[in-house]
């Protein structure tokens, strides 16, 4: 049913006075539409009007909105602990989820640290490789990342993402990282083993036995602009690391949880990570959580008869109950082969527009990694231009909630999304490169 328009109109009037949103220039941005509920892969507005969701909310609804089995666990933690502090306590649901994750991760990635977000599980894993090697009296204070990554807006993570151009306010308050080049590829790029040779050589000249750890994103770069790598050519960024005695950090706060048609992103890969962070869909899209894996090995790093050697971080909502029942939840979803299916299903459905997509002759560089698809608008501006918000409201329009990344079109649906919602999102990309680009 509708909302009162005069209910939505006071709302609106108090966000204008009072909210600050995310990513938006208030002074140029149109009013923000009132979400009522959702479900399934819709979302509902005060009108009544359906929104397909085709971003998953900036990525984090895995399951479709309100799902039941996720909401139900809340409710059933709820009513027996809301929440309680973490340090010399412990509750069954954060040890329940750090045991399923241990199961499922890459390697020995067998301890894990809570957290409340995908930056913070990133500054996590920085903190842990930097204090485990100053506890072992190593000298690797050097860090390394992707040109082009983007990791959080936290000071660590902003400083591993520093060259994506989101910082400049802050860049003389960033701590020094090297910046290894990205060679992102695409369907049919003629460049690539050049461009991967060129990068490889790149990162030998910066490693050392001062490098502590490189930071990334594996597979694909998702604010950067949904650009993708080989699993090949990670695997010997992954090895010429290593062996430089330095640790590894997996970001893989938006690839996780199915995203890239795996598990994790680790699993298409040879090597894995001594570190992984987890955020975004670890609760279905529910609630704040972030988690960072570790070795044992690390973790070992921080034993001792002092407390100076203890990892002295921490966060008051950490292992919140209602987020770990949340995220068993999901998990449980996540791991069933229904959604093993709905994976290959989407990601099918991608590979048979890829071909049409390509022939546009306003699109390129189209690209998939499982279930994410992307492609480029030829002249159609960069990110936080006008064409990003027309290109919102163009889609908007047709019933589907996207929010391209500059020129960059992409989709990463929640996974119960039918072929024929799929269809209509592809066919929208079509129309919109049509409506906004220009031929090569």
């Amino acid at each position: 049913m509708p909302a009162d328009p005069t209910d939505t109109a006071r709302l609106l009037d108090l966000d204008a006075r009072h909210v600050w949103h995310p990513f938006t220039q208030a002074r140029t941005a149109p009013a923000p539409r009132v979400i009522v509920r959702g479900e399934g892969p819709y979302l509902f507005l005060d009108d009544g009007t359906r929104l397909l969701d085709m971003v998953s909310s900036w990525w984090v609804n895995l399951h479709g909105h309100a799902r039941p089995e996720i909401a139900a666990a809340i409710a059933r933690q709820a009513q027996e602990l809301e929440h309680v502090i973490f340090a010399g306590y412990t509750h069954a649901p954060a040890v329940q989820l750090a045991a399923s994750l241990a199961a499922e991760l890459p390697g020995d990635l067998s301890r894990i640290f809570y957290s409340d977000n995908g930056s913070t599980a990133v500054e996590v894993a920085i903190k842990i490789a930097l204090q485990a090697q100053f506890n072992r009296g190593e000298p690797r204070r050097r860090i390394l990342a992707f040109e082009g990554g983007y990791h959080g807006d936290t000071f660590g993570a902003m400083s591993a993402g520093a060259t994506s151009g989101f910082y400049k306010p802050f860049r003389e308050k960033l701590f020094e990282v090297d910046f290894v080049p990205y060679p992102a590829t695409w369907a049919g790029d003629p460049d690539l083993a050049a461009k991967e040779q060129a990068a490889l050589a790149a990162l030998d000249a910066l490693l050392g036995d001062d490098v502590s750890a490189i930071v990334l994103e594996p597979l694909v770069q998702g604010s950067g602009g949904m650009r993708m790598i080989r699993p090949a050519y990670l695997d010997e960024v992954v090895r010429r690391v290593r062996a430089a005695g330095a640790l590894v950090i997996f970001d893989e706060v938006m690839t996780g949880f199915g995203r890239t048609g795996q598990l994790w992103a680790a699993r298409h890969l040879s090597e894995v990570p001594d570190l992984m962070c987890l955020s975004k869909g670890v609760t279905g899209g529910f609630l704040p959580l972030g988690v960072t894996a570790a070795s044992e090995e690390l973790y070992r790093a921080f034993e001792g008869d002092s407390f100076a050697q203890a990892f002295a971080h921490g966060h008051s909502y950490t292992a919140n109950p209602l987020g770990c029942a949340a995220a068993l939840a999901s998990l449980d979803l996540t791991l069933s082969p229904q959604t093993a299916a709905h994976w290959a299903r989407i990601g099918a459905a991608h590979e048979r527009v890829m071909p049409e997509l390509a022939a546009h002759p306003h699109l390129e560089r189209v690209r998939r990694c499982g279930t994410i698809l992307a492609a480029e608008i030829r002249g159609a501006g960069e990110y936080g231009g006008n064409v990003s918000l027309e290109l919102r409201q163009f889609f908007a329009a047709r019933g589907l909630l996207m929010r391209p990344l500059g020129n960059v079109v992409y989709l990463m649906p929640p996974y119960p999304v039918t072929d024929e919602q799929l269809a209509q999102a592809h066919a929208a990309m079509l129309d919109a490169a049509q409506a906004f680009g220009r031929a090569g």
